[in-house]
Formats: structure tokens, C-alpha cells, sequence
């Protein structure tokens, strides 16, 4: 199984020309049924796709409506044993919190594989390998 990060979602609504391939690419992956993902991610997307100053902001239904279609996949909470794991990872690997927890929420779903830009194409957090799926 496969975790998508966050840019994976903003690219899948990205409305920008000089993106189209990366959006089109995104919305390929997102119709995949391997993937999960994490409660983070979606809030992440909602934070950054409906901000006033965003090129093009999502409205709130539209966003909502699109994080309810996400759910078909398997989404990771956020609990306590998670943060925990993301402090040692944070700590271990000298990534800022937040992307622990992402690489953490995978290891959680048994994901071998992160799809994200946002972290270092080929790096393995021992058993989750990022991949960027717009190489």
C-alpha cells in the first residue's frame, strides 16, 4: 500500500497551467486503489486549499466534498503511540515534526511506500520509502 502526502491532494485541484502535468499526475494516482492516508494529511489539505490567500482557493463545500471522497481509502488517526513515534523519527532522521508524523501515520497503515515531493526522493525511514510520483 502506498501514503500520499499532502501535495499530492493541492496538486489534484491545482487549476495552474505551469502544474498541469503534476495535477494530472496527482489525479492518476488518486483514482489508484492502493493508497491510504492520514487525518493530518486531510486537514493539511483543507488548511492549505481553502486559504484566502491561496492563487485559487477552494471553497469550503468543494473541499469538503473532496476529503469525504478520500475516506473510500484508509486513514490514519492521530493517537498518542503515533506522536510518540513521530518524536523518536523527528528526532532519529532530523525531519521537522510534521513530516515524522506523516512517515509515521504510514508505518502505522503497513505503507512501504510514501508518495511526497516534500521529502528526499529514495530516502527508506527504515521499511517506508519516499517516492516522488512527479519525477
Amino acid at each position: 500500500m502506498r501514503f500520499v502526502d499532502t501535495n499530492v491532494l493541492l496538486y489534484a485541484i491545482s487549476s495552474d497551467p505551469e502544474e498541469a502535468a503534476k495535477a494530472d499526475r496527482a489525479a492518476a494516482l488518486l483514482n489508484e486503489p492502493d493508497l491510504a492516508l492520514s487525518v493530518q494529511v486531510l486537514q493539511e489539505f483543507y488548511v492549505q486549499a481553502t486559504r484566502s490567500s491561496a492563487a485559487a482557493p477552494v471553497a469550503h463545500d468543494a473541499a469538503v466534498a473532496l476529503m469525504n471522497a478520500l475516506l473510500r481509502f484508509p486513514v490514519q488517526e492521530m493517537t498518542v503511540p503515533l506522536m510518540q513515534a513521530a518524536l523518536v523519527t523527528r528526532a532519529r532522521w532530523q525531519i521537522n515534526y510534521w513530516d515524522a508524523a506523516i512517515v509515521e501515520a504510514a508505518r502505522s497503515l503497513s505503507c512501504d511506500t510514501l508518495c511526497s515531493e516534500d521529502l528526499q526522493h529514495g530516502q527508506d525511514f527504515d521499511g517506508v520509502l519516499v517516492v516522488d510520483p512527479f519525477r
